[in-house]
């Protein structure tokens, strides 16, 4: 039996666009993966946060939304103070209210 604690998913809707927000939390950081249609792996990228400072990795490459991707996964790996590894895969480019509803959402589900 596979357990859902913790698991969380929530279907954003912004500009007539639906993202599908899952966040699996670890006691030492979160997975998040944003996707719009097709549940895939897309995207990569990894930020560790310590007092104070952030690193930040790209695992897989992105020809657009690198600074949104980099944005969200420092944000998050420094609110909780350890691992963020963000997923991003979308179908076309996010604009400036896209991306400024999806991180509120993130946050808002990062502060549960």
């Amino acid at each position: 039996m596979i357990s859902q604690v913790g698991y969380r998913k929530k279907t954003v809707t912004v500009d007539h666009r639906e993202f599908l927000v899952q966040i699996v939390p670890f006691d030492n950081g979160n997975f998040i993966s944003v996707t719009e249609g097709a549940e895939k792996i897309g995207t990569l990228v990894v930020s560790i946060g310590s007092v104070g400072r952030t690193s930040t990795a790209t695992v897989i490459p992105s020809k657009s939304e690198t600074i949104f991707l980099k944005m969200v996964s420092e944000r998050v790996a420094s609110t909780i103070n350890g691992i963020c590894i963000f997923s991003l895969n979308i179908q076309k480019e996010l604009d400036l209210e896209s991306m400024k509803a999806l991180m509120n959402e993130i946050m808002e589900i990062i502060k549960q």
